[in-house]
């Protein structure tokens, strides 16, 4: 497997290329790649640190925004979950989850994560401790779960 460097700062920390990384790959999966134009950055970006996965070739190729509590839910948050095409399938997306979690229980403490979840990833979120906690509903026209996980 290859070898990945993870890295999570706070908005105001990441230098302009490792946000323009970071943007570069969640516009390349969740506007291009799922043909879905919306407004992806927005507000809550300043609000949350990044979490991101850097090859050893130096690409930027998995990503998660993490919400504390009181911004989108709540609980704390996960979201704005990629990862790049050709390193899908290897479980790089488990350990990006786990790095996630590992983030928040280090500077969050243990506690609840709600997530809203695209529905074809049930299976994924629920591997990792999610239940689901609400009906599908649409957004930007693909439809998605509400999920909790409790890590307390």
């Amino acid at each position: 497997m290859e070898k990945i460097k993870w890295t999570t700062k706070a908005f105001k920390n990441l230098t302009v290329d490792e946000y323009f990384e970071i943007l570069y790959l969640r516009t390349e999966v969740f506007v291009v790649e799922q043909d879905c134009p919306y407004q992806e950055v927005d507000e809550k970006d300043r609000q949350s640190y990044h979490l991101f996965g850097r090859a050893e070739n130096g690409t930027v190729m998995a990503v998660t925004r993490i919400l504390p509590k009181g911004i989108s839910y709540a609980e704390a948050s996960i979201g704005r979950v990629a990862l790049k095409k050709e390193y899908r399938g290897k479980g790089i997306a488990d350990t990006l989850m786990l790095e996630s979690f590992k983030f928040v229980e280090n500077h969050m403490g243990k506690q609840a994560i709600r997530i809203s979840a695209q529905e074809y990833l049930l299976k994924y979120y629920t591997k990792h401790g999610f239940k689901q906690v609400g009906d599908m509903y649409l957004e930007d026209d693909i439809p998605h779960i509400e999920m909790l996980a409790q890590m307390n």
